[in-house]
């Protein structure tokens, strides 16, 4: 068991962000629970679903990737937003965000993990988003086809991959990793030497700028390519502290 307090202090300290780094998340702890805690549940989404299979696990806290409290902040809490709230506060359930602090960290975040995962050498940083390099970029062993990189992704990630092949044939050699909504950043690829993007989802306003950058673009899957940072951080968490995590999977598809 830890208190409220080392619990956040060891989270902050893991995932402090560079200072520059601009965030549209309230990152850190967005809802004040029970002080005492033994259980600590993990998911990519601060969802109902979330919040009442971690209630119903007996869990403290809830650390997530996407949530509740953004820069724009609620303006009613009415709703679903009330319902969530009520869940949370009803269970004493504290709650833990982290978003790009979670996608940019160099050992535990979601693309260093991703980068790991697919193996890629000779890793760096990459992708500019809000004052800072996000993503992670590395050199395949060997050169693939488009179409054996995405298998490898998928059986890497337990996904399955969308493809834009933006005109390409080229082997890839060097893959740059933003995790999520990423693909915007495809225009960066040919400045960086990346030869295809890997990212969560694709968008109707990355198609032109890929196709004109000749730069493929895999999409894995927004929720399935931000798994990965949540679990390296739960299993730091459980190494460092007597508490008891767990990881609630809760896929939505996209």
């Amino acid at each position: 068991m830890i208190s409220r307090r080392d619990l956040v202090t060891f989270l902050d300290d893991l995932l402090r962000p560079p200072a520059e780094l601009r965030d549209s998340s309230r990152n850190g702890l967005q809802v004040e629970g029970t002080e005492s805690i033994h259980r600590v549940a993990f998911g990519v989404d601060a969802c109902m679903a979330l919040f009442q299979a971690a209630a119903a696990w007996d869990a403290q806290a809830v650390v997530v990737h996407h949530g509740l409290f953004w820069h724009e902040g609620y303006q009613r809490v009415i709703g679903s937003d009330a319902t969530r709230l009520r869940v949370l506060l009803g269970a004493g359930l504290n709650l833990y965000a982290s978003h790009v602090p979670l996608d940019c960290h160099p050992r535990i975040g979601n693309n260093a993990v991703i980068a790991q995962r697919l193996g890629l050498l000779e890793t760096g940083p990459f992708g500019l988003y809000g004052g800072i390099a996000i993503g992670r970029k590395g050199r395949l062993p060997q050169a693939l086809s488009l179409a054996a990189l995405a298998a490898l992704t998928e059986t890497a990630l337990e996904t399955t991959c969308r493809t834009l092949d933006a005109g390409s044939t080229q082997p890839v050699s060097v893959v740059g990793v933003v995790s999520g909504g990423g693909a915007d950043l495809v225009s960066q690829c040919p400045g960086a030497g990346v030869h295809c993007l890997l990212t969560g989802e694709l968008t109707h306003a990355a198609v032109h700028p890929a196709r004109e950058a000749g730069t493929p673009i895999l999409a894995a899957g927004h929720y399935a390519t931000e798994v990965w940072g949540l679990r390296a951080l739960m299993a730091d968490l459980q190494a460092a502290c007597p508490v008891e995590c767990r990881f609630i999977h809760l896929p939505t598809g996209y």
